[in-house]
């Protein structure tokens, strides 16, 4: 039996995309659920299209109609019984009580080489450093930001005339590579847990 898996996105959601596309059959997970935390983020559309059902928790909206976004995301995940949650462009901090009550089950990908230049504007900053190496990192979500254990990482070559967008494509072509390929492994890893807790 496959397990579920929820993807959270903000904006446009190649990453979604990505993950979506590589839980075939023979992936040990399908894709329950893409939640947005911004109605008009495009990667719903594109979720739509890949028939993945969507849930759109508006954090201005619901704040306007008195509820809360943590408890309308928690309920939304239990609807779909939802056993990871991969964030895939996800620009709010999920709060202590949504990542304790998903310990070890929240992926995030960032992009940078972890942990190094956590938090945003990495790209600028990497090419500021005069680095000679950039990549991306897929890391298990903790309270504090990007300080979760590293799962796995990809490096890219910076040349000497890189630019910040020239960059961003690059790491972004690897991060499409890595993150459908950390899920894998990982989803293995909690359907066999899974099945383990089940015979106790």
């Amino acid at each position: 039996m496959k397990i579920s898996v929820a993807i959270l996105i903000s904006g446009d959601g190649s990453n979604m995309v990505e993950l979506v596309k590589s839980m075939d059959n023979e992936h040990p997970a399908f894709p329950s659920v893409v939640i947005s935390n911004q109605k008009n983020a495009k990667g719903l559309l594109k979720a739509h299209d890949l028939g993945v059902p969507t849930k759109i928790l508006d954090t201005k909206y619901l704040k306007n109609i008195g509820l809360d976004f943590e408890t309308e995301l928690i309920k939304t995940l239990q609807e779909y019984n939802v056993k990871v949650i991969c964030l895939a462009g996800f620009m709010k901090i999920l709060s202590k009580k949504i990542v304790d009550k998903f310990k070890d089950r929240i992926l995030n990908i960032h992009p940078s080489l972890l942990p190094k230049y956590r938090g945003l504007n990495t790209h600028a900053r990497v090419l500021a450093s005069n680095d000679t190496v950039a990549g991306c990192s897929v890391h298990l979500v903790t309270p504090k930001l990007d300080e979760g254990p590293v799962l796995a990482q990809t490096k890219v070559k910076i040349k000497k005339n890189e630019t910040v967008k020239s960059l961003a494509a690059k790491v972004l072509a690897a991060e499409h590579i890595l993150y459908p390929k950390v899920l894998f492994n990982f989803s293995n890893q909690i359907k066999k847990s899974i099945k383990a807790d089940d015979r106790k």
